[in-house]
C-alpha cells in the first residue's frame, strides 16, 4: 500500500465509479433506485473522473482510497481499464484469471481485509452480445467481426468469441482496428496466449476513411462494433459518413449515451443495407450488474438482472 495519499474516511458506504464524465452517466440516477431494490439504501455512489491515460499516481490514489477506507465498498472503472491494472496491479491481493489474461479490471471489490480485481467485460460482453444473435449463428450466415477499438471492450468480445465451444458460434474471422498500436499489441498478445481457430488482423489507423474500407471487406452478416468511445468519450466516429456497413450487418454501438455518430450512421443506412442497429444500453446494464453483484457479494439471477433492468429503464424512458 502507498501511504502517500491521503485517504478521505467516509461516512456512509460508499460505491464508487471511476471514468471520464460520470455525472453524465444514467447510473446516477439508477444507482440509487436498485439500492433500494436491493434493500441497501444506505449506499452511495460516488464519481471520480479520471483523464484518459491519466497518470499513474491518479490511478493508485483512486484504489488506496478503496483499500484502505473502511466503508469504501468498492468501484466500478469504464475507460481505464488497463491504464488501472498497470499503474494498481501490486495493491490488489487477489486478481481473478481474466483480469490477468486481459491485463484490465472494471471491479474493483474487497472480501474480508483482502483487495480483489476483477474484469467482468468477457461476461457482460458475453451476456449481452449472447442476447443479440442466435446460436450458430456465424456457421450459418457466414459473417464475420470488425472491432474498432482493442481496449477492453472490445478485446473482452474477442475472448467470449474464443471460448465459444460449438464451433458454428465462432466467427472465421476477426478485425481489430485501433489507433493506438500498443492497444492492438495487448490484443494480440492476449489473443496469442490462446488456442483459436478464429483468424485474428490488426490493423494500426485512426483514419475514418481506411476504416470505411476495412468495413466494407467484411462479408455480409458481419458484427460491426464501435468499442472506441467515440462518440461518448471523445468527439466522432471511427468512421466516416460515406462508409458502407455490410448487407444485413449487425451494427453495435457500445455506448449508450453521447453524440452516438457510429449508431446514427447506421440508422441512416438500415433500410438500404438491411441492418440490425443496437446501443450499449444492455451491455451497460449487465456491466453494473455484474460490479455491483461483485462488491456487494449478491447472487445476480436472471430473475434479479430482469428486476434491476426494469428499474432502470423507467429512467431511461
Amino acid at each position: 500500500m502507498d501511504n502517500l495519499y491521503d485517504i478521505i474516511t467516509q461516512t456512509n458506504p460508499t460505491f464508487y465509479f471511476i471514468g471520464v464524465t460520470t455525472s453524465k452517466s444514467s447510473i446516477m440516477k439508477v444507482f440509487p433506485l436498485w439500492m433500494k431494490v436491493l434493500g441497501h439504501p444506505e449506499i452511495k455512489m460516488q464519481g471520480i473522473d479520471l483523464l484518459i491515460h491519466d497518470k499513474p499516481e491518479n490511478y493508485r490514489k483512486v484504489v488506496n482510497q478503496i483499500k484502505c477506507d473502511p466503508l469504501s465498498l468498492g468501484a466500478l472503472v469504464t475507460t481505464h481499464k488497463i491504464d488501472l491494472y498497470n499503474a494498481a496491479k501490486d495493491l490488489f491481493e487477489y486478481l481473478d484469471p481474466y483480469a490477468k489474461i486481459c491485463g484490465e479490471l472494471s471491479s474493483i471489490s474487497k472480501l474480508e481485509n483482502r483487495l480483489e480485481g476483477h474484469a467482468k467485460d468477457p461476461i457482460t460482453a458475453g451476456l449481452s452480445l449472447d442476447g443479440l444473435i442466435e446460436n450458430n449463428y456465424f456457421a450459418n450466415t457466414n459473417g464475420e467481426v470488425l472491432c474498432f477499438g482493442a481496449g477492453g471492450s472490445g478485446v473482452a468480445t474477442a475472448l467470449h468469441l474464443i471460448n465459444k465451444q460449438n464451433p458454428s458460434d465462432r466467427p472465421k474471422r476477426f478485425v481489430f482496428t485501433n489507433r493506438s498500436q500498443w492497444r492492438l499489441d495487448h490484443a494480440r498478445e492476449m489473443v496469442e496466449s490462446m488456442k483459436t481457430d478464429i483468424k485474428f488482423e490488426f490493423i494500426n489507423t485512426a483514419d475514418p476513411e481506411r476504416n470505411d474500407q476495412i468495413m466494407e471487406s467484411m462479408a455480409p452478416y458481419s458484427i460491426i462494433i464501435n468499442a472506441t468511445g467515440m462518440g461518448k468519450d471523445t468527439p466522432g466516429s471511427p468512421i466516416s459518413w460515406k462508409g458502407k456497413f455490410p448487407k444485413n450487418a449487425l451494427a453495435w454501438e457500445f455506448n449508450y449515451r453521447g453524440e452516438l455518430d457510429f449508431l446514427h450512421q447506421a440508422l441512416a443506412q438500415k433500410e438500404e443495407r438491411s441492418l440490425t442497429v443496437e446501443d450499449g444500453w444492455v451491455y451497460f446494464l449487465h456491466g453494473w450488474t455484474q460490479v455491483v453483484a461483485q462488491v456487494l457479494h449478491i447472487d445476480m439471477t436472471h430473475e434479479l438482472f430482469n428486476k434491476l433492468a426494469e428499474t432502470a429503464d423507467v429512467i431511461r424512458q
